[in-house]
């Protein structure tokens, strides 16, 4: 036995060391990668993470990798690292659904709806599968559907203020007011500080007629966040469809205060002056406009894209 031991022992020793060494090199790379990734540090965090999984297939290490190729908008790249990760069979729900957003945010969606009905054949109770699905039905144009599936999402969690929102949305886009309207009430209950909801809910008061409740949310949007433009031109057109010009153009001197390089501004102003007649003031503010972004002059702002009030994904 002696001369056996003696034999192997070295050899188990130097195999040892080295997975040593090779965890040690795996734990530098992998917490180097974290750090350059939260210091902004995004392409040498992947070259860190591309090395630390050379050495161990670690998932998590897999996921940083994924976020840091999605960060820098690589989503071929961010698509195959999603691809190696469901492959190990670890947190198969929550990589089927972020392997969906970013098929979504690629356009894929037909790929992303089969992702999001794997996820909900796993978690038959998982409100952001359902989500995820309505977001890329509504993608394909398949409205009643997203409709749908929002609904069975809001019945898991009825504090889902983002599937109210999208629901809201879309019901806005069919024409269906009163329950478009219903659902950013609900959204503003829940998230009362959201002025993108304000902007929301006055599109809706829009839609069905009722002008003087827009007008509010557009001013509640504002007092909360003087710095949203949108806010200014949707609370301005109003006030223009009206012909009240001068309140129209108070408006936007205010949105030029806060921002004196808002070029639509500029534009939404000329055409409030023109009515009142005031052309010189109007050429000034084209001319303004057109030094400011070449491609809005002579662009009128209005029918904004309804879709464009709500940007951010939840996944």
């Amino acid at each position: 036995m002696g001369f056996f031991s003696s034999l192997f022992t070295p050899v188990k020793s130097e195999e040892d060391n080295r997975q040593k060494v090779d965890l040690k090199n795996f734990d530098i790379l992998k917490y180097d990668g974290i750090r350059a990734q939260r210091a902004g540090k995004t392409e040498y965090a992947v070259k860190c993470f591309t090395e630390a999984l050379k050495i161990q297939a670690d998932f998590e290490t897999m996921k940083y990798l994924m976020s840091a190729y999605y960060m820098l908008n690589k989503h071929d790249e961010a698509l195959e690292v999603l691809n190696t990760m469901m492959d190990t069979g670890e947190e198969p729900v929550s990589t089927l659904l972020t392997r969906a957003n970013l098929l979504f945010t690629m356009g894929t969606n037909t790929e992303a709806v089969a992702d999001c009905i794997r996820a909900i054949e796993i978690e038959p109770e998982n409100p952001f599968a359902y989500f995820q699905l309505a977001k890329s039905k509504r993608a394909l144009g398949e409205l009643p559907q997203a409709i749908s599936n929002l609904d069975s999402a809001i019945g898991i969690k009825d504090d889902f203020a983002e599937g109210y929102v999208l629901r809201a949305t879309i019901n806005y886009a069919l024409k269906n007011g009163n329950s478009a309207l219903s659902d950013v009430e609900k959204v503003i209950e829940l998230t009362p500080e959201d002025e993108m909801a304000y902007l929301l809910r006055g599109r809706i008061h829009e839609l069905l007629g009722d002008t003087d409740a827009a007008f509010l949310d557009y001013q509640e949007a504002s007092e909360l966040n003087p710095f949203n433009e949108e806010a200014y031109l949707l609370a301005g057109q109003l006030m223009m469809a009206q012909e009240k010009y001068g309140e129209a153009i108070t408006l936007f001197d205010e949105a030029i205060e806060h921002n004196e390089k808002f070029a639509k501004a500029y534009i939404e102003r000329a055409q409030a002056k023109h009515k009142t007649g005031d052309h010189e003031g109007a050429l000034a503010d084209e001319k303004k406009a057109g030094e400011l972004n070449p491609d809005e002059k002579e662009k009128p702002a209005g029918n904004h894209n309804f879709d464009d009030l709500y940007k951010g994904n939840i996944i």
